[in-house]
């Protein structure tokens, strides 16, 4: 049992100012693992002004940046002697395979932490230029007090992508994790204060919906940086948009994975069981269209449908596990809804399509391939986020680029082919924010966000620092 009582707030474990919690159920074994305080709107307020002061007042916006550089390089120091610890906590919380735990969702948020420590080392801060009637400088200078919410299903990823850019750029955090996966943020909270960053940099305080919507209007908050889902994306955008507040959305997804009639399909299923199904299906780059030749359908959905069937579902815990339950029996009920819709829009289920057989506990949907996929079904429109595919025929290769930019989303996608050459043709006329050329991969030296609904900005690479800063512009009479 991970029980905590406190928020960390202005560099201090502080008491809430209500007495509701909030309880961390196992996806597995449906049983109480972890208590923490449930946030109010004067818990967010209290957060607020802690970094309201730490940016007016405080030492950080005004260090040398490669101080802050410094102070995140710390922290990402820390960071990598606990990635066991991480690794567990997220595994236990949300269900995700412990192998994707200590492969992406431990490892990765370190890697960005590092990364952002040595850009700031390197940055250009200010730059002059030539102007008409003398020297233009030109300065970045950040942003203000950010409020960082996370998702659930990958919570120190997402909470990555945004902190240690916004560290750099000299701007205060008020983090709010997803009451599903508040643990893992606590272990961060020592970390930070190990580190000894100044009172008030990081703050974090979990709560639900309607506290976090109460950050998101903050008079005092002068940027919203989002990870979650498109329809909360959009309210969050509203609410940015009348008051003229900075904000950057990293929305939902419906990928398509494009494969061609020259690709090698053993190879190709192996990237798609990650591409795919990481995370037990829930990740929102994940490519849940799988768009293949009529010269080669049958043949794609039978090695689909054979490589899914051959997927070890059962304890997140066990390092043989390759699909874990879902986080919550209402992701569990959304998941077999879809699969039931699938069904009676025409859909074949070609393995899958129920609940996990042996599994008497916990949120277990047995990995689904669908074919006879039609690209208006709604199974192959509206993310799903769990481990559920649609195998969809395309005609050739112009059809297979309209259907794949057919969609309202435009995170991710994927092309298999024996020719990258013909590869990266495709990948430079699908609309998307990230693609893979017989891979997929995010890299924390480039950009990550999406298209359309999949959201506005972009996250990582030196762009995810830019998100985070504002451009002076200081005209000087020549000498």
């Amino acid at each position: 049992m991970r029980d905590h009582d406190r928020f960390y707030i202005g560099g201090q474990w502080v008491a809430p100012a209500g007495s509701a919690t909030i309880d961390v159920i196992s996806p597995h074994t449906e049983e109480v693992i972890g208590r923490v305080p449930e946030g109010t709107a004067a818990d967010m307020d209290r957060a607020v002004a802690a970094a309201r002061d730490a940016f007016d007042n405080g030492p950080w916006p005004q260090m040398d940046p490669a101080d802050r550089a410094a102070a995140v390089g710390r922290l990402a120091d820390i960071y990598a002697s606990r990635l066991g610890d991480f690794a567990e906590i997220i595994t236990e919380e949300m269900g995700s395979p412990i192998t994707f735990s200590q492969l992406a969702q431990a490892p990765q948020p370190q890697m960005m932490l590092s990364y952002f420590a040595d850009l700031g080392k390197t940055f250009t801060w200010e730059d002059e230029r030539p102007g008409l009637f003398g020297p233009v400088t030109v300065r970045r200078e950040p942003v203000g007090v950010v409020a960082a919410i996370v998702p659930w299903n990958v919570p120190q990823f997402t909470i990555m992508t945004k902190l240690p850019a916004a560290l750099v750029a000299g701007c205060t955090v008020v983090v709010k994790p997803a009451p599903e996966t508040p643990l893992d943020s606590y272990l961060l909270a020592e970390l930070i204060e190990q580190a000894e960053l100044p009172p008030g940099v990081v703050n974090i305080v979990p709560a639900g919906r309607e506290v976090g919507e109460h950050l998101v209007s903050h008079p005092d908050v002068d940027k919203v940086a989002f990870t979650g889902s498109t329809a909360a994306g959009r309210r969050i955008g509203s609410i940015c948009g009348q008051q003229l507040k900075r904000c950057s959305l990293e929305l939902g997804g419906k990928s398509a994975a494009i494969i061609l009639d020259d690709a090698d399909l053993p190879a190709t299923m192996g990237w798609l069981e990650m591409a795919s199904l990481m995370n037990n299906g829930q990740a929102c780059v994940a490519q849940t269209r799988i768009l293949a030749p009529r010269s080669r359908y049958d043949e794609t959905v039978d090695a689909l449908a054979g490589m899914v069937a051959g997927l070890a579902v059962g304890d997140p815990g066990d390092p043989a596990t390759q699909i874990g339950p879902l986080v919550a029996k209402r992701q569990q009920e959304r998941v077999e809804g879809y699969i039931t819709v699938g069904q009676e829009e025409g859909a074949k289920v070609v393995t899958g399509g129920s609940r996990a057989s042996g599994q008497e506990r916990g949120w277990y949907v047995a990995p689904t391939v669908f074919a006879d996929v039609d690209p208006a079904m709604r199974i192959a429109r509206e993310e799903i986020f769990g481990p559920v595919l649609s195998v969809i025929p395309y005609e050739d290769e112009e059809h297979a680029i309209k259907i794949a930019n057919d969609s309202d989303y435009g995170l991710a996608g994927t092309v298999w082919t024996a020719d990258a050459d013909h590869g990266m043709r495709i990948a430079r006329r699908v609309r998307t924010g990230t693609y893979g050329v017989n891979m997929y991969m995010i890299e924390t030296c480039a950009p990550f966000g999406g298209y359309k609904a999949s959201g506005i900005g972009r996250e990582l690479g030196p762009e995810g620092l830019m998100s985070y800063l504002e451009y002076k512009s200081i005209a000087s009479p020549a000498s």
